[in-house]
């Protein structure tokens, strides 16, 4: 789903107001260019923006529940219920087998995803899902994010996905992101052999106040699991999975070395 909502909503209501989108931005916390982008529909709006928008005309949460039913529209009903978890969780921990973590992933590698995933889609049913994906990063960028612990199996980066450009770019993200205070990440490489192959991907999303909880993915879609023992089993695989992975040193120097190899 496109945001053309969402953008022809902020447009008609500024004309309306007469509000020039330079005020808008002010009002919002963004800049002029920004507002720009997302009337023309080349920016994803973020909540922050969509919170803003309500702030300036006055809406109440015309602007955020608008969004949020536009996020229901691009994300599987069964994987709702994780991303509203993910934005309050305290920590996420996360082992990624045969494709980036979502919250890490460029733009261009989300598109080559699920462009392999929904052959037959509409470009703006595409853009919409990848959008919908950029918009989880926003968790990260909060003043007191969550920390985020991830693990990527070997394969991930060496699965060519969208191209060797694509590769690049999406292993220079990670490399950068590794650099955050909040962000650690480990490779875990193809010589730990069973340590890590027999388990698929899941995620540990840990909260201040409320019990841990484990998602996992699998062929009929994902499912979250509150168990004790499901959830202990998935921290003591956790720390078996980093006892074995490349420390986070090594792993970002593999990352740049691969990088390197998809630029020459």
């Amino acid at each position: 789903m496109h945001f053309s909502a969402t953008d022809a909503t902020s447009e008609r209501s500024r004309a309306e107001r007469r509000i020039t989108q330079k005020q808008l931005g002010r009002a919002a916390g963004y800049s002029e260019s920004y507002v720009s982008r997302v009337e023309a529909g080349e920016y994803a709006p973020t909540a922050k923006f969509a919170q803003g928008c309500d702030r300036a005309f006055g809406t109440g949460r015309l602007f955020a529940d608008l969004l949020a039913r536009i996020d229901e529209a691009d994300h599987p009903s069964w994987f709702l219920p994780y991303v509203e978890l993910e934005r309050k969780a305290s920590r996420i921990l996360d082992y990624s087998t045969t494709s980036i973590m979502g919250m890490l992933q460029t733009e261009d590698y989300a598109r080559s995803i699920y462009r392999a995933r929904y052959p037959h889609e509409r470009a703006d049913v595409i853009k919409g899902k990848v959008d919908a994906r950029l918009r989880r990063r926003e968790v990260m960028e909060r003043k007191s994010p969550p920390m985020l612990w991830v693990i990527l199996h070997e394969a991930c980066l060496r699965t060519v996905v969208g191209g060797r450009r694509v590769m690049a770019g999406q292993l220079a993200h990670l490399v950068k992101q590794a650099d955050s205070p909040n962000i650690d990440l480990q490779v875990m490489p193809f010589a730990a052999g069973a340590a890590a192959a027999h388990l698929l991907p899941y995620t540990l999303l840990m909260f201040e106040t409320s019990p841990t909880v484990v998602y996992s993915d699998g062929p009929q879609g994902g499912r979250l699991h509150e168990k004790t023992a499901t959830v202990v089993d998935g921290l003591n695989n956790y720390d078996r999975l980093r006892a074995n992975a490349l420390p986070p040193d090594d792993s970002v120097v593999l990352i740049t070395t691969l990088c390197e190899e998809y630029t020459s």
